[in-house]
Order: structure tokens, then C-alpha cells, then sequence
């Protein structure tokens, strides 16, 4: 990843006329691990600063960078896969032959390998359908969609998507950016089980050859949800450039935290500042959608009046302050 931030970083600084000794950019790395099938697929989604920063006695001072064109990123991406492929290759996860490029094999004691395997190429790996692919519903017919529009390239395998840019002032827009890389492997609300027990996922779009649902014994749901568990102590959000944790002009270019936007009901009537950590109640809100601030029954703002001790059997009392009655949240 650093490799890649690397080469992004020194195509923007040459957009904007300036020499890598000078200027520097910024990104936000997400490792992604699932993809549309719920199956394993690893890539990249990047937030790239679509400029440079010079540092002029210690005050950054922002560049655009230039519009950049679609035979641009061929040669950007050309150059990130022969970048790629040289450090695979010399740190021997990648084995090279005149006529072919193959894996190498690694990790034959993992317990994880099979399911990890099986998961990236769309096939079952343990029970009696053991290397079969999974059952697929076709409901639609097979269409090439083009993306000429788009600045997408795709080559070897790889692609490189640079279609989706905001200003600094659309937040909303930002957010829901943000939002968008940072989701969740699989969403609920295409997820369902069939009237015969099995896991049906819908996906998100129809594959070229129709395909709209992916079918699945709960077994074989399991296989792909381990798959997809990280191993320990793996970051999988990155900071590049100026936006390093370590960088000097990061304090000086990360806004300060805002402060928080006032809420309804009467008890949060004044703003104050975001602290550093969610509460508990905002975790369940924004992850599950679960809202235990607020009654469900008559919306009125709820406030937590007592707490169960540690090991104590009582569940805790909320009051509703818009009646008199309350209510235990087991």
C-alpha cells in the first residue's frame, strides 16, 4: 500500500507542477475484505486529496492538481502493477516463469487456508459439495454494461476507478463517501433464508450473465463469514502522506473536532463539543439501528435514571420524560 500511495502521490505532484521534494498529498486506505457474493476479495479503497500541499514556513498551503485523463490512468495503473508485481515477486508471494505467473504457495499449516481459498474462488469447502460453486439464481438476462463515461481502466486483472471527486465543502457528500468504502461485508437487509433453510444473498448489481442472488447452506454461509475474519492485530484503515499519523503538517490540516450539532429534545438542547469516543447509545443507533434513546412508542427522549451493579440481576431503569409512565430496558 505504501508502494502504491507512493506512485498516486508523486502522478498528483506532477499534476500540479511541482517536484516530489516539495509537495506532498494525503490519502485514507481501507482495506476491503468481502466482495459482492459475500466471498473473499481483498482490494483497496483510497481517499486521495485531489491536489498537494507545499509547506511554506510551516503553513500548508493547498494545489490543485490538474484534470487528468483516461489514457492517464492506463499509464498510472501500468505503472502500479509492475510496481506491485516486482515487490510480490521478491518477497516470494508471487512466483514468475517465461510463460506464466503463478501464486506461491504459503501458509500450508493455516487452518484458515482452505476456507480462504475456496471462498475466493466461489466454491464450497468443507461438507459432502466440497469444491463445488455455489448454487446461483438467474433472473435477469445477460447484459454487457459499458462504463465508457466513467474513469475507470482495468487491465491484468487490476482496475483503478478515479470517477467520484467532492469539495472540501460538501460534507454530506463526504460523509456518504465515506460511509460507502467503510461499510459493513454483508447488509442485512439483503440477506434472507428461503422457505427450504438455505441463505439466499441478494447481490448489490446483476452480474453480466444475470445473476441476482447467490444461494447457500447456512454451513456454507459460515465457510464465507470465516474467511472473511482479518488476522489479529491487522489494521485495516492506513493513513498516507500528509495525513500520517506522524506527519508534521497533519494538526495544521485536520480540522479540529466541531462541535456537535444540537440535538431535539430539551436535555441536549446546548452544543457541545464530539468527545473522543461514541457513547454506547450512538454505537447501536448508527451500527444496528437501534435507537434507545428515544421511546418507541411515543418518540419522547429517554434518560437513564439507574444501573445495575455488576453481576446484579436487575436491568436498568429508563424514564420517559415525556409522561410519567416508565419502562425496563432488559
Amino acid at each position: 500500500m505504501q508502494a502504491i500511495h507512493h506512485i498516486i502521490a508523486g502522478f498528483l505532484v506532477k499534476r500540479a507542477s511541482f517536484k516530489l521534494s516539495r509537495a506532498d498529498t494525503g490519502a485514507v486506505t481501507l482495506i476491503q475484505r468481502v466482495g459482492s457474493a459475500a466471498n473473499l476479495n481483498i482490494h483497496l479503497h483510497c481517499l486521495v486529496l485531489d491536489g498537494v500541499y507545499l509547506n511554506r514556513d510551516g503553513v500548508p498551503v493547498f494545489h490543485e492538481a490538474a484534470a487528468h485523463t483516461e489514457e492517464e490512468l492506463e499509464a498510472l495503473l501500468a505503472k502500479i502493477i509492475t510496481r506491485t508485481m516486482r515487490i510480490l515477486t521478491r518477497l516470494g508471494a508471487v512466483m514468475e516463469e517465461p510463460e506464466r505467473t503463478y501464486l506461491a504457495e504459503t501458509d500450508t499449516g493455516g487452518a484458515l487456508r482452505a476456507l480462504q481459498g475456496a471462498s475466493c474462488s466461489y466454491r464450497i469447502a468443507l461438507g459432502p459439495r466440497a469444491g463445488q460453486k455455489v448454487l446461483s439464481l438467474q433472473s435477469l438476462p445477460s447484459a454487457v454494461t459499458a462504463c465508457a463515461s466513467e474513469l475507470r481502466v482495468n487491465a491484468h486483472g487490476f482496475s483503478l476507478h478515479a470517477a467520484v471527486r467532492w469539495r472540501a465543502d460538501q460534507r454530506k457528500e463526504l460523509e456518504q463517501l465515506c460511509r460507502y468504502i467503510t461499510r459493513p461485508a454483508i447488509a442485512n437487509e439483503r440477506l434472507k433464508r428461503n422457505c427450504a433453510g438455505q441463505v439466499v444473498v441478494q447481490l448489490k448489481s446483476p452480474y453480466k450473465d444475470g445473476t441476482t442472488h447467490i444461494v447457500m447452506e447456512p454451513l456454507e454461509f459460515m465457510e464465507r463469514l470465516t474467511a472473511l475474519v482479518p488476522r489479529p492485530r491487522l489494521h485495516l484503515i492506513r493513513f498516507h502522506g500528509v495525513l500520517a499519523p506522524n506527519a508534521k503538517l497533519r494538526s495544521k490540516i485536520v480540522p479540529a473536532a466541531a462541535e456537535r450539532a444540537t440535538e431535539t429534545s430539551s436535555e441536549d438542547a446546548h452544543a457541545q463539543s464530539v468527545p473522543a469516543r461514541m457513547s454506547w447509545a450512538r454505537l447501536l443507533k448508527r451500527v444496528f439501528d437501534i435507537d434507545v434513546e428515544h421511546c418507541p412508542n411515543c418518540a419522547g427522549a429517554l434518560k437513564i435514571i439507574a444501573a445495575p451493579s455488576a453481576g446484579s440481576g436487575q436491568a436498568s431503569k429508563i424514564r420517559r420524560s415525556s409522561s410519567r409512565s416508565s419502562f425496563f430496558l432488559v
